[in-house]
């Protein structure tokens, strides 16, 4: 009685809660798209079909139990798609493509659950904007490229630039008519449904269209016309799967399961923060890694492949009003009902169908104002961004990422290499104290005041000494130095003996060096390297406080003024 009175209770509340008819909404109209892009997608990283609807169920409630957003759909994505293919494409001998999706999936979920045991979402940094918007814009060109042909019905074959320039210098440009008319058509219908109808219907083209080239499909007998259909699925139900424990394959696939991890969490958490920013919502960044591993380990071991948050359907769960992590179930619910009633339909559908939905949802998204909306605010930013475009276009994903770490890194020591510190005057008749190059300031003569504008490293601390030296020469009267350090958030053990010598070069001079406004972790780690030990000046709460203190003479048992 006490259980009946329990499951009741629970059936109540789950049924009377003001979000659920939201979210049941919001989850049939992301499943109407999510059946063909499954298809589609699955077929982009050279699997069979049912593979992208296996990956579609079960991931789905594994992020819903952990990850953090009410609005983050996930499951295969364009991009990784294409990522795959190329990976896939390097497999040993003997080893099918189905086989290395799932050590893929099943590596990508331990690298994510590991990152999340030892607290590393902070590598999301590792990607920046250019890097991303290089990255996105070279795959969704990429991605158009190797559906051009499925589309028109060609014989060339291949998912990176150069290998379908030499395809198509050996095939030449051919192309089947009816193959043709069949995807143009459907490209155009989709284009058309995206213009003309209002949101709610154009959300619904992608299946309507899948729906109506099957039934066309089977009244045509588009076989005999020598179009190539989906053909006939093997029976989907859901099954337990082990990925191959072949340490050769795990090992070979790992340099590129380490970058589809890395692609999967920054781009997911890209979209669940945005999406989060405009409701007014926060992303655990723990969490989503928590939530996407597992979504990835649950799809090794059903069949899937890996999977990661798409923005296109995430974006559709919001605008459908979906309000808690509820509706992803539901959605893995629906395609369940999916994937038992549109088994037998499935086998008539073109391929060049699913290649025109792959086609219009990927070009849709391309932005390429990116490039001068960058070269307008950095230009060595937006060079990198054309690189990471350009490598990922015409090598591979895997090459066009990596290069874009390594120059965003790049970037970052060449920033940081020389720190950026400003002569500082005072605003006359107030205490604030701006940089003279910008300011109409006063000047103190015996005093060098200087802000420090970076924390100081391993990577900028050497040069410290030469700067404070280079302003010496303009203040050659100045009696003491004083550096506000405000903007210090860290000194590492570079730093401090990059301090030091500082400290003791100045000495020599006959002159001191003054420290003021020091943050209480940077003080704290002072301390612990002992810096009383050799710190002959004074330390004061305020700049304006080390402005005004007047010349006091250099003394070995200073007085801080804190």
């Amino acid at each position: 009685m006490k259980f009946d009175a329990l499951r009741h209770a629970m059936w109540q509340r789950l049924t009377q809660s003001p979000h659920l008819r939201a979210d049941l909404l919001a989850a049939f109209v992301v499943s109407v798209l999510l059946i063909p892009q499954s298809l589609a997608y699955a077929m982009l990283a050279g699997l069979s079909p049912q593979v992208g609807l296996y990956a579609s169920l079960l991931p789905l409630l594994a992020y819903a139990a952990l990850g953090s957003s009410p609005v983050l759909a996930v499951g295969p994505v364009a991009v990784l798609a294409l990522m795959i293919a190329q990976t896939l494409g390097g497999l040993p001998p003997g080893i099918g493509a189905e086989a290395g999706a799932l050590v893929l999936a099943a590596e990508m979920g331990l690298i994510l659950l590991l990152a999340a045991a030892l607290r590393l979402h902070a590598l999301a940094a590792l990607l920046s904007v250019p890097v991303l918007q290089g990255f996105e814009i070279g795959a969704t060109l990429s991605i158009a490229l190797s559906q051009l042909p499925v589309l028109v019905g060609s014989q060339v074959q291949g998912v990176e630039l150069g290998t379908l320039v030499q395809e198509t210098w050996r095939h030449g440009l051919s192309w089947h008519t009816a193959t043709l008319v069949f995807g143009a058509g459907a490209c155009g219908l989709l284009l058309l449904s995206r213009r003309l109808l209002p949101p709610t219907l154009a959300r619904l083209a992608p299946l309507i269209v899948l729906l109506g080239a099957v039934l066309l499909s089977w009244l045509l007998n588009a076989g005999n016309l020598g179009i190539k259909l989906l053909g006939s699925l093997p029976q989907m139900q859901l099954r337990f799967t082990l990925p191959l424990l072949n340490p050769s394959v795990w090992l070979a696939l790992l340099p590129n399961a380490l970058l589809l991890a890395l692609m999967a969490y920054v781009s997911s958490l890209v979209v669940a923060e945005s999406l989060a920013r405009k409701r007014g919502e926060r992303v655990n960044e723990a969490a989503e890694l928590c939530g996407l591993g597992l979504a990835n380990w649950v799809s090794a071991f059903s069949g899937g492949m890996p999977v990661a948050g798409s923005f296109s359907r995430s974006v559709l769960l919001h605008d459908a009003g979906s309000r808690t992590r509820l509706s992803g179930a539901v959605v893995a619910l629906f395609m369940y009902l999916a994937m038992l009633l549109l088994a037998a339909p499935l086998a008539w559908l073109p391929k060049s169908v699913l290649s025109a939905t792959i086609l219009v949802a990927v070009l849709s998204g391309l932005r390429l104002s990116h490039f001068t909306e960058a070269w307008a605010y950095s230009r060595r930013e937006a060079l990198l961004m054309g690189l990471v475009m350009v490598t990922v276009l015409c090598v591979n994903l895997a090459l066009g990422l990596g290069l874009g770490v390594l120059g965003s890194i790049a970037l970052l020591l060449q920033r940081s290499a020389r720190p950026h510190v400003a002569l500082l005057g005072r605003v006359p008749g107030t205490e604030h104290y701006r940089n003279v190059d910008r300011h109409a300031v006063e000047l103190q003569a015996d005093v060098l005041g200087l802000r420090i504008d970076e924390s100081l490293l391993f990577t900028n601390a050497r040069t410290l000494s030469d700067v404070v030296q280079g302003f010496l020469v303009v203040q050659p009267q100045a009696r003491r130095v004083l550096l506000m350090m405000s903007p210090v958030n860290s000194i590492d053990f570079s730093g401090l003996e990059a301090l030091k010598d500082l400290h003791d070069a100045l000495k020599v001079q006959g002159l001191r060096l003054d420290l003021s406004e020091v943050k209480g972790p940077v003080l704290d780690r002072l301390r612990a390297g002992h810096w009383e030990r050799w710190f002959e000046g004074q330390l004061f709460l305020s700049y304006h406080q080390g402005i005004t203190a007047g010349e006091r003479p250099l003394r070995d048992d200073p007085v801080p003024v804190i």
